[in-house]
């Protein structure tokens, strides 16, 4: 079988030239043909490293309006501290999703997490940070908090007990690419997820610390210091949130470490929030305040289309007014093979072993089966307990092929309400969300 290899360190889809077997579905779902998602992409990136080498000056720039920033002259690799094996889906704002096949660890590194930006990153903070600004503020306030209240990051970690979990971030629109028609965002496949463990202190200890009123609080809302991509210092990128249930359980956390080190500069450094099993754009990046409403938060990104599904099920295509579309709360129940890398070829006789990770917004998931007769039928999975609520779980198994000849093993999670995964795409919507259909590789039996 010819090894795969990639086009351009960063800017296309992982090159397959193991035959599709004239089933083009399997070619766009499963081989991801080298493809850029930004036809300018790769021109851009090295224009920019060329202005970076040479150093020229920006005329005028001393004439600019305090607050703006050129948002042009951004460093050379658009992904600082990401393995080079992330595809980056669009540079401004930066977006890269991780090839299911570099999934595989139980715990996701931090250079294999996904990157999700809706603005671009704030100035002035490290590319590859080794420690935290203790004098990065946070502020709490909003119609359900008395009086706002600052904490600094250094008290945060002084005054609260720090927690750790390992917890599930998933984009709303994790394989938005398979849509028909297509839905409008960045093409993601189905790399957009990870689960790696997240350092912090309990979201509620601090409300409760600030006063918050239990009777009036409704919902909360963040603000980060991410910057519009307009360069206007006025504009919000993204202020989203969650409801004040969500906000209380324990696993809720005002983050500064993923995996026992700083955050890294593109996942929020130095804090965020993280709430496992909902949108990952609910896990404000770079927080610097967190508001407790007594309404339903209508931050920027919270109406209109964004993050938000039709409230009943649409035909294909269908144009839904803004005042029939729902928040999304809880993430679907979904499963990933990790293991082996689409492509696979094995020897008639000998058993393909397969691993990947399942995971459910609002439980846990409670089967695992397999299929290689396009869901015919089913076999089960090995499935391991999560670390912890909102955790992931890894599943395996050992399959066998009855003959020579082009298989695809598909994968489907059921979680403890029985729901289980679609084996074709789900309800469709405008903007591409909560696709949550089984997952499949391509193996040949030789």
């Amino acid at each position: 079988m010819p090894k795969p290899g990639f086009s351009s360190r960063r800017n296309f889809r992982p090159r397959y030239t193991f035959p599709a077997a004239g089933v083009r579905r399997a070619t766009d779902g499963l081989f991801y043909l080298a493809r850029p998602q930004n036809p300018c992409l790769l021109s851009s990136l090295n224009r920019r490293k060329f202005l970076a080498l040479a150093g020229l000056p920006v005329v005028y720039a001393a004439s600019l309006p305090a607050g703006v920033q050129l948002l042009g002259l951004e460093p050379a690799d658009p992904l600082p501290g990401k393995h080079p094996g992330l595809t980056v889906l669009n540079d401004r704002p930066v977006n890269a999703e991780t090839p299911a096949h570099l999934l595989n660890d139980k715990v996701t590194p931090a250079e294999l997490m996904f990157v999700r930006n809706n603005g671009a990153v704030p100035r002035g903070l490290p590319e590859l940070p080794t420690s935290l600004p203790g004098d990065w503020t946070l502020r709490i306030a909003g119609e359900a908090v008395p009086e706002p209240v600052t904490f600094t990051l250094e008290e945060l970690q002084r005054r609260f007990t720090a927690h750790t979990y390992q917890l599930t971030l998933e984009c709303g629109g994790n394989g938005r690419k398979e849509f028909s028609p297509p839905a409008r965002g960045n093409q993601w496949s189905t790399g957009a997820v990870g689960c790696p463990k997240w350092t912090g202190v309990r979201l509620k200890d601090v409300l409760e610390a600030a006063g918050y009123d239990r009777k009036r609080a409704v919902y909360v809302g963040y603000y980060g210091k991410d910057t519009h991509l307009s360069g206007d210092p006025d504009k919000v990128v993204i202020s989203r949130g969650v409801p004040i249930a969500k906000a209380l359980e324990d696993e809720s956390l005002i983050a500064w470490a993923l995996n026992g080190k700083p955050l890294p500069l593109l996942n929020g450094y130095p804090l965020r929030l993280v709430f496992g099993g909902y949108p990952a754009s609910c896990s404000g990046k770079w927080l610097s305040e967190i508001v407790v409403r007594d309404q339903v938060h209508d931050g920027e990104k919270m109406g209109g289309q964004s993050y938000r599904v039709p409230c009943e099920p649409v035909a294909p295509g269908t144009t839904v007014e803004d005042e029939d579309m729902c928040i999304i709360l809880e993430m679907p129940v979904k499963s990933l093979i990790t293991s082996p890398r689409t492509g696979a070829v094995v020897e008639r006789g000998t058993p393909l072993s397969i691993a990947g990770h399942a995971w459910c917004g609002s439980s846990a998931v409670e089967r695992m089966e397999y299929s290689i007769d396009f869901g015919s039928s089913w076999s089960r999975c090995q499935l391991a307990a999560p670390a912890n609520r909102f955790a992931w779980q890894h599943f395996s198994a050992r399959v066998n092929f009855p003959k020579p000849g082009y298989y695809e093993v598909w994968a489907r999670a059921t979680d403890t309400a029985g729901r289980s995964q679609p084996m074709v795409l789900p309800g469709w919507n405008p903007r591409g969300y909560l696709n949550n259909a089984c997952h499949r590789i391509a193996v040949k039996v030789v």
